[in-house]
């Protein structure tokens, strides 16, 4: 275990950052298929949800819940996505992955369905600023 909050190179290499809030680092899934964020804790050596305080519990809730509403609103997409898994990557993050029937992995979840397919770099970094925006 470590002190200091270190973000696994898987999540590093997959995702691109957005926005630091108060308690967790929102950062984009590099995947176009699926606008998909996902929110990291920036603490050490969490794993599950429970490894949390209870007050960090409450505000990871509601930064999820901000993340949220704020992709549903940036996407206009019917559904979201919410999920805290980590069966691959240990390190506690909450997925948020904004859902379209008739998307590439519809109805099924979005993991290992595909390979990921990159942002054209414009898209992406417009997404990135239009989503930071509306979280600060």
């Amino acid at each position: 275990m470590t002190d200091t909050f270190t973000l696994d190179p898987r999540l590093d290499a997959d995702t691109a950052g957005i926005i630091d809030l108060p308690l967790s680092t929102v950062r984009l899934m590099r995947d176009a298929r699926y606008p998909w964020v996902i929110l990291i804790p920036r603490q050490p050596s969490l794993v599950e949800l429970t490894d949390l305080t209870r007050d960090d519990q409450i505000a990871l809730m509601d930064e999820t819940a901000h993340v949220s509403a704020s992709l549903k609103a940036e996407t206009g997409c019917p559904k979201l996505n919410v999920a805290a898994i980590g069966n691959i990557v240990r390190q506690l993050h909450v997925h948020v992955v904004a859902r379209f029937e008739g998307d590439a992995a519809w109805p099924g979840p979005v993991w290992g369905k595909h390979p990921p397919l990159a942002y054209d770099a414009e898209k992406e970094a417009a997404l990135i600023a239009s989503l930071r925006a509306r979280l600060s």
